[in-house]
């Protein structure tokens, strides 16, 4: 394992730079980070394969002068941009939003364990800025530009932490802490696990790939063919897939006793306001568990 996963969070702060009034990481440290065999070749590779996942709100790629700009403020020929005939590397960059994304395409053994890490760097540096503004009297122009974006998210991180356990709402742009918490409750399911979602796509199957639990999802042919679901079982062979257009809302169902209600498709979270609650509401989970009990059935079966 290379030096700078082995030192954590605190070096990981280092690795972020604010570039066009965003904090963003380069590629080439991500690569490290995250222990890619070809370095940025297999982050531009995953890239590739799942680009609308990466609009330029997640991943830009830098300017000649940005990175010329960048190389000079690193101040060392080992930098991460490379000077070579007079030309300068422009690499790709990252937002916080586009690291979480680069989690679920890549596949190396430390992504989703680093990829925590890099979020609490990320926290870790909007602490920082927030404090900053508060001890004292005025920032440069770029800080000053972006101190309402900041104290904002300060806000939401902070009402996040204060919510219930059972009850979570997730504002835009929280890609994040939706796709960690939806895999949070995922996880509790210790034998079974019951997923209704109208619009599913191959965005789920990048989640439920690390479940232990065998997996009933219920949802249409939209976008889910079943080819994917045969290339997929393949390799992983812990999903039964059911298409039935009847459901419109949201539900996972753990073990056939406890639900949750989900405001958002999983393949949209973090791109709209959207809740996500516990039902406690008994004839309402009855009903539910008599209206799926038959797919579960027939997935062990």
């Amino acid at each position: 394992m290379n030096e700078i996963t082995k030192s954590g969070g605190p070096e990981i702060k280092n690795l972020i730079y604010e570039i066009r009034g965003k904090q963003v990481m380069l590629d080439s440290d991500l690569a490290k980070l995250y222990q890619c065999k070809n370095g940025t070749k297999t982050i531009n590779l995953a890239v590739r394969r799942h680009i609308k996942r990466f609009p330029e709100r997640f991943m830009f790629q830098l300017t000649d002068a940005e990175s010329k700009l960048l190389w000079f403020q690193l101040e060392t020929k080992n930098s991460k941009i490379e000077a070579r005939g007079g030309k300068f590397n422009k690499p790709h960059v990252f937002t916080e939003q586009g690291v979480a994304m680069l989690a679920t395409v890549l596949r190396t053994e430390v992504a989703e364990e680093m990829s925590v890490k890099i979020m609490d760097a990320f926290v870790a540096m909007r602490h920082y800025i927030n404090n900053s503004l508060l001890e004292q009297k005025y920032y440069n122009d770029m800080t000053v530009r972006h101190d309402r974006e900041i104290k904002l998210l300060q806000k939401s991180l902070d009402s996040f932490r204060k919510r219930s356990k059972d009850d979570a709402i997730f504002f835009n742009g929280q890609f994040y802490d939706a796709y960690s918490t939806i895999l949070g409750i995922f996880n509790k399911a210790k034998k079974n696990l019951i997923i209704i979602d109208a619009y599913a796509d191959k965005t789920l199957l990048d989640i439920t790939r690390r479940l232990k639990s065998k997996i009933v999802l219920i949802t249409t042919d939209a976008h889910l063919s079943s080819q994917d679901i045969e290339k997929y079982n393949k390799q992983y062979d812990n999903l039964a897939v059911f298409y039935d257009n009847t459901f419109h809302d949201r539900y996972f169902i753990l073990d056939n006793k406890t639900i949750y209600h989900c405001g958002a498709s999983i393949n949209r979270i973090g791109h709209k306001t959207f809740s996500i609650n516990k039902i406690n509401d008994n004839d309402v989970i009855i009903t539910l568990l008599d209206r799926t009990g038959n797919y579960l059935k027939n997935r062990v079966a």
